[in-house]
């Protein structure tokens, strides 16, 4: 029996090339009609990014008529595969949202090409035009700019000014977020530092409490992170006292002493308005990036931890980014003293993709 034939759950409800932007909105009325299939590489509820698609899903449930199917803890293997085939011939699925890093190649674009009238799309940006199907596609929300407004509330909330940050691996997407907050960290207070911890890989959750726990030993009063779920880390923060900030989700509740705020990633946005697009004929971009901007990154509602001054100065960076200021600004070095730029750098400059350094102020090697 199959993994897929143990766990399957259907729900019905209202769920949801160059970079596209969108509005954000769909048709009610349209949308009727449409079955949406996503896919959890984890449980929905864990607190980080299987549970921030999830919310995602919930999301939909505002577009009535729409059914949504639903699987979790579908490992990246061919079990991806059969339960794509599952949503579309049996459920009658005509888009599919498979979450995980790993469910994109060969899976998604194998069963892409298998359904060339069904649409694809991967939370990532691997697709790439003139090689992956055209029915396939990638969205992607920057947290990097979720993580700019933590290290700003981070820097006005921290009394050590040592915070502590916990990483999942040294890839360009986890450093430029990693550089980010210590950038927003910095500009409301040169005095900080940030120490990186690095743990090896997206889910480790004894390294990830031992992460934590040294880096509060070491005098850190803040502990960031950006790692699959951050649900450990945020606990492990609140039993020792210290202030949090969160990823990919809401994890509010888990320190109602430390929490500050969090860098959460808004798929409804992405959800709702392909599904509308989707029940009206319209052909969905390949290819869909956003922040602020786009109402795809949000922050999490300030927690206990974060002081007068950190929440005004974070909401004042937010609005600075819907209005398309840049993060990285003027004079950039590494912390090995390389000059990275010398001027601005908008916030979608494709020079970030390839980041693979730590700036000034973070302590820490890649």
């Amino acid at each position: 029996m199959t993994k897929y034939s143990l766990s399957r759950r259907s729900l019905l409800g209202a769920a949801a090339a160059s970079p596209f932007i969108l509005s954000g909105r769909s048709d009610p009325a349209l949308a009727a009609g449409v079955t949406v299939g996503i896919i959890y590489v984890g449980s929905r509820q864990d607190y980080g990014w299987n549970q921030a698609h999830a919310v995602g899903a919930q999301a939909l449930r505002e577009i009535p008529g729409v059914k949504v199917v639903e699987e979790e803890n579908v490992p990246e293997t061919v079990a991806v595969a059969k339960t794509m085939e599952s949503m579309i011939n049996i459920d009658g699925a005509t888009l599919l949202f498979p979450t995980s890093f790993g469910y994109f190649n060969p899976f998604m674009v194998d069963e892409a090409k298998k359904y060339p009238k069904i649409e694809f799309r991967h939370p990532t940006s691997l697709w790439q035009e003139g090689k992956d199907p055209t029915n396939a596609g990638g969205y992607f929300c920057y947290l990097d700019q979720g993580h700019y407004v933590n290290g700003i509330a981070a820097g006005l909330s921290t009394k050590t000014n040592k915070i502590g940050y916990v990483a999942a691996k040294p890839i360009p997407l986890v450093l430029r977020n990693v550089n980010s907050f210590m950038l927003g960290a910095r500009k409301v207070n040169p005095n900080v530092t940030v120490q990186l911890i690095v743990t090896g890989d997206w889910s480790l959750p004894v390294r990830e409490a031992e992460a934590a726990n040294a880096l509060v030993d070491a005098g850190c009063d803040i502990i960031a992170c950006h790692i699959d779920s951050p649900k450990v880390v945020i606990e492990t923060a609140e039993k020792r006292g210290v202030k949090s900030c969160g990823h990919n989700a809401n994890q509010a509740d888990l320190a109602p002493k430390g929490f500050i705020t969090g860098a959460e990633l808004k798929w409804g946005t992405i959800y709702k308005s392909f599904a509308g697009m989707i029940a009206k004929g319209e052909k969905l971009p390949n290819m869909v990036i956003g922040g602020y901007d786009k109402d795809m990154v949000a922050s999490s509602p300030f927690g206990a931890g974060a002081s007068e001054a950190g929440r005004n100065a974070a909401t004042a960076a937010i609005a600075d980014l819907k209005a398309g200021k840049p993060i990285f600004t003027g004079e950039i070095k590494s912390n090995t003293g390389k000059l990275i730029s010398s001027k601005d750098t908008p916030l979608y400059d494709p020079s970030l993709e390839h980041t693979d350094y730590l700036i000034e102020g973070i302590v820490g090697t890649v």
